[in-house]
């Protein structure tokens, strides 16, 4: 049977922290019903003692939403994690998240308390925060740059303190796979009470590694992800939710691992969320970007009008995107312009493909992109023009038209 996985999206909270991507008060909260839409497991809908603005996102999304948690975060101070208490407390399932930082150059350099000092603060925040809701999550700060054994020693006390997910973030992007795949399962094994509590992980991309570095947590113990959608997030980001759904959804086998995630909606969402932000998904953006399910290299696209499977591990239509889509450039080749004509309503022959497409490369080397407008032209000219010496200077004036 399948591990399930479950996702805690924190695109309100990490994501908005984000430059350029702050969200008014409606904003936030269409952005949060179309991810109960998707169907995360928890909305972290912002740090309610952050600002006022913040407090009554939360508040807002506390009373909208009904079929996801949803979570406010709070440092373990008693002042914070009423202030998170007070939004949260509408919620059909609300989750109070306190966090405290554990390693020793944040304990030395921005905390000035000692370990035995952070512990005891932790366990005090915890009871409390448990005192208000039955849901508490704790994170332990640049966990991935914290002494294993001091880590585990936290952890241990705060679940026994009330802690009912641990939460393990490599806050600044610094491990790599095999490293945080190793402190998950030193977790798992050397924490004696581990058992009573979920194992999450929150990864952020500095090196490239967010999601790569939650997979792995993933093999080694990990039922919980906090993810953005976009990747958005301090710095360099998040680690990308809609990559980590379909690199669980389409390796299944491997990881033996599912989430409830409607996948059909991670499109929808990721545009959602660049229009309210303003900000455009990169082209080249795994599983959402516009050239995620573009082929312009004629062998591709060959192989794909042949089979999708060829060159594509899942269909568009998986993540929402309508369809693939065949780009018509430099690269491409007869087959491709071909399936293009006949979808624009030409019939030619097989010769008068060739004497087109003669035409169309040399016409690819003068433009960056061919348009429908640009095919239609060489479906009208091509034939004739294909038998003259000139085509480059005839088109070229096609172009300066």
């Amino acid at each position: 049977m399948n591990k399930h996985i479950q996702i805690f999206d924190t695109t309100l909270r990490d994501g908005e922290q984000s430059p350029g991507f702050s969200m008014t008060h409606s904003e936030k909260l269409r952005m949060a019903e179309q991810l109960e839409i998707l169907g995360v497991d928890v909305i972290e809908a912002g740090f309610p003692i952050a600002s006022d603005g913040d407090f009554e996102a939360v508040k807002a999304i506390s009373k909208r939403i009904t079929n996801c948690q949803v979570a406010g975060l709070c440092r373990i101070k008693h002042d914070d994690i009423c202030r998170a208490w007070e939004a949260l407390q509408f919620a059909e399932k609300p989750r109070i998240h306190t966090f405290v930082a554990t390693s020793d150059i944040h304990l030395v350099h921005k905390l000035n308390m000692s370990r035995e000092q952070v512990i005891e603060a932790a366990i005090s925040g915890v009871t409390f925060a448990r005192s208000l809701c039955d849901v508490v999550e704790f994170s332990a700060e640049d966990a991935s740059r914290t002494d294993p054994d001091f880590l585990c020693q936290i952890l241990e006390a705060v679940i026994e303190a009330g802690a009912t997910i641990v939460n393990i973030p490599d806050t600044v992007g610094f491990a790599v796979p095999d490293e945080f795949g190793s402190l998950i399962r030193k977790i798992k094994t050397e924490v004696p009470n581990i058992s009573k509590a979920t194992i999450s992980v929150h990864c952020h991309n500095d090196l490239g590694l967010g999601v790569a570095n939650s997979l792995a947590a993933i093999q080694n113990g990990a039922k919980q992800i906090e993810c953005t959608i976009n990747g958005i997030g301090e710095r360099a980001g998040n680690a990308s939710l809609e990559e980590i759904v379909m690199a669980l959804a389409v390796r299944k086998s491997f990881y033996g691992s599912e989430t409830k995630v409607n996948t059909a909606q991670l499109y929808p969402s990721s545009q959602l969320l660049a229009e309210i932000t303003g900000n455009q998904v990169q082209p080249n953006k795994a599983i959402v970007g516009k050239n995620a399910f573009a082929h312009e290299a004629g062998i591709h696209q060959d192989g794909v009008l042949k089979n999708p499977l060829t060159y594509e591990i899942m269909t568009p239509q998986t993540v929402g995107v309508p369809q693939n889509s065949l780009v018509l450039g430099k690269h491409s080749g007869r087959r491709a312009l071909g399936d293009r004509l006949d979808k624009l309503g030409f019939t030619f022959s097989k010769d008068e493909v060739n004497k087109i497409y003669q035409c169309f490369t040399v016409l690819a080397d003068l433009k960056k992109t061919i348009t429908d407008e640009d095919l239609i032209y060489l479906s009208k000219t091509g034939i004739d023009l294909a038998e003259k010496p000139d085509i480059a200077e005839n088109l070229q004036e096609y172009i300066n038209q």
